[in-house]
């Protein structure tokens, strides 16, 4: 895929928008569970995220098309993987845009007291605008969130400075003894202290949604803005975690931790500025997630799972109103339910945030694994051990929370079960009118490694054929290649995309182009129908149109057919091949060649 607009700085911008926000209120709801050990878990915590970036950056490479979860679990596991990621990563955009709203409410009221009585009513009216503003095509710009980003980040910068500063040497290094002051620490409130900890690296999965807009080459902007974010949060999140859950006297208002910490150390002028830009910066996350939100709703929708409608955009703006409708929704009602208590939705988040995090840790490591090129490397091996190591401490804190947190196992395990119940139903139905196939992407320039191989590239088939985009002949084409697979046979259906269009990128939109080209899902819809009751070896492949035309030839050689069913004209798209003999028959008025080769073993097919 070609390289969006997004630099590195604008990637860290938009991430750091997201994730850059937990701080706000992370210390004050960890300080009502943990008290002034918060840090503490905040630092454990660290280590794992820090590792989790470096898994991040690597989906945001390997799948350049984005859909962060959604799409490296189909691909990687099979796409009801996809669905559950979808399920768990949409229960954490729920949380993210409420929460964010409502905390952005509370300091707002920092500077203006009178709102103190109404948070409800005015983050649900802020929820309705941001919504509206959606729906009318007012989208998030990069660029603005950029700025507010660094505005923020400075007032985060100041207060740690301020703190610093008010201390001295001395006082710094002694306020680091308060997160061993209490109770001794035992196994279980380490464990339960590092699960609950994980909500201060909430938004990690932007960045695997940016991927489509970020510029060329995405692993070098990917790994970049991967940097930035772990320097930034390891200079504000811990610190200002613990100087806020240890210096601020008690019965402060945890919703207001940094900007009262501001006060604390500097006085209102640094109070009202983090107040302010935390405000903005919250609002921004809130909106971020809701676009991410919608987005994964169009894309289930248009991988079958669920109702198409939501992927419909109004003819007046062009915008999908009825997925903006469904991503606030939920949002609103969790903001209404829980009276404005920042704390309770802060103890939901584990079970959807962590569910997505051990999802995309898993389907990695298992294309990692499949990768044998990858895993000869001394780096490559080093990764692939972090990455179980990683894989491994995110499952320890998910079951944690299931235990420690049954509100959030029932909220979002609810929530989840609902889902895969709409998807997989909405699935069957659809499929029952229509076959839906999950193809393999060519992409030449990745490394991709198919489901059920070892290998790079596709086994090798006995039966090739290349559907044409005119629907009779394709199923002309379809009849003759499940007449040649004769039972047993190996048989893989290719077909090259329309050349996609020039529009850019929607900001977190899965641009997947096998999604949005209907004529190549009916295309292989027909072929499945037709072709598994001749041959249970069926394999699809999608060639995306904006790729150079010998690309066919590649796939060609990938696979090695021993025979290759073309319409009569389209045998050019073929690199040169010893042809043994050439069947030419006609199929409901349509020329068919059935092109034979003597089978060899090709090096092209061999890792």
């Amino acid at each position: 895929m070609r390289g969006g607009p997004l630099s590195w700085y604008l990637c860290w911008a938009v991430v750091f928008a997201d994730i850059g926000t937990s701080v706000y209120y992370v210390p004050g709801i960890l300080y009502g569970q943990f008290g002034t050990r918060s840090a503490l878990f905040v630092a454990m915590t660290l280590v794992a995220f820090v590792l989790l970036t470096i898994k991040y950056a690597e989906v945001a490479w390997r799948y350049p098309e984005g859909g962060g979860v959604v799409n490296v679990a189909s691909r990687a596991i099979h796409p009801f993987a996809g669905l559950l990621g979808g399920s768990f990563i949409l229960v954490d955009y729920y949380l993210t845009v409420a929460l964010s709203a409502l905390s952005g409410v509370y300091y707002l009221t920092v500077v203006a007291p009178a709102m103190d009585g109404i948070v409800v009513p005015v983050t649900v009216a802020a929820l309705v605008l941001l919504a509206l503003l959606n729906a009318f095509g007012i989208k998030e710009s990069a660029g603005t969130t950029a700025v507010i980003a660094v505005v923020a980040g400075i007032g985060q910068l100041a207060v740690v400075l301020a703190v610093a500063v008010s201390l001295g040497p001395v006082g710094i290094v002694h306020s680091f003894a308060a997160i061993f002051h209490g109770r001794p620490l035992t196994p279980i409130t380490l464990v339960t202290g590092f699960g609950a900890a994980f909500l201060a690296f909430s938004g990690l999965e932007t960045i695997a949604q940016l991927a489509p807009s970020m510029r060329e080459p995405r692993r070098r902007i990917a790994a970049q803005a991967m940097i930035a974010v772990v320097v930034t949060m390891c200079v504000t999140s811990p610190l200002l975690t613990l100087w806020s859950t240890t210096l601020l006297p008690s019965g402060q208002n945890p919703n207001q931790f940094i900007s009262l910490l501001g006060f604390h150390v500097a006085g209102p002028a640094l109070a009202d500025y983090v107040a302010v830009t935390g405000a903005l910066l919250l609002i921004f996350a809130s909106n971020t997630g809701m676009i991410g939100a919608y987005h994964v709703f169009i894309a289930l929708a248009r991988m079958g799972f669920l109702p198409r409608v939501l992927e419909q955009r109004n003819p007046w703006r062009g915008t999908p109103h009825w997925a903006i409708l469904l991503a606030v929704s939920v949002p609103v009602a969790l903001v209404v339910v829980s009276r404005g208590d920042a704390g309770t939705l802060g103890d939901l988040y584990a079970f959807g945030l962590l569910g997505a995090f051990i999802l995309t840790c898993l389907a990695l490591d298992i294309v990692r694994w499949r990768d044998h090129s990858y895993r000869r490397s001394r780096k490559g091996q080093a990764l692939f051990a972090l990455g179980i190591v990683t894989t491994v401490l995110v499952t320890i804190a998910w079951l944690t929370n299931l235990v420690a947190k049954p509100e959030a196992t029932l909220f979002g395990g609810g929530l989840t079960i609902l889902g895969l119940l709409v998807g997989i139903t909405t699935y069957y139905v659809s499929r029952s009118r229509e076959p839906i196939v999950f193809p393999f992407m060519h992409r030449p320039d990745l490394r991709v490694v198919p489901i059920g191989t070892g290998r790079r590239h596709l086994p090798e088939a006995d039966v090739l054929a290349i559907l044409p985009h005119d629907t009779s002949a394709a199923e002309a084409v379809v009849a003759a290649a499940a007449r040649a697979s004769d039972g047993d046979q190996r048989l893989v259906f290719l077909y090259r995309g329309e050349s996609a269009d020039a529009r850019e990128a929607e900001l977190l939109e899965v641009t997947d182009p096998y999604l949005v080209d209907r004529a190549a899902q009916v295309a292989f819809g027909r072929a499945e129908r037709a072709a598994r009751k001749a041959t249970r070896h069926r394999r699809y492949v999608y060639v995306p149109g904006n790729l150079r035309p010998d690309v066919i030839g590649e796939v060609w050689k990938s696979v090695f057919p021993r025979e290759t069913v073309v319409v009569d004209g389209d045998q050019g798209q073929l690199p040169p091949i010893a042809v043994d003999r050439v069947r030419r028959r006609y199929i409901d008025g349509y020329p068919i060649l059935q092109l034979v080769t003597r089978r060899l073993r090709h090096a092209a097919g061999s890792d």
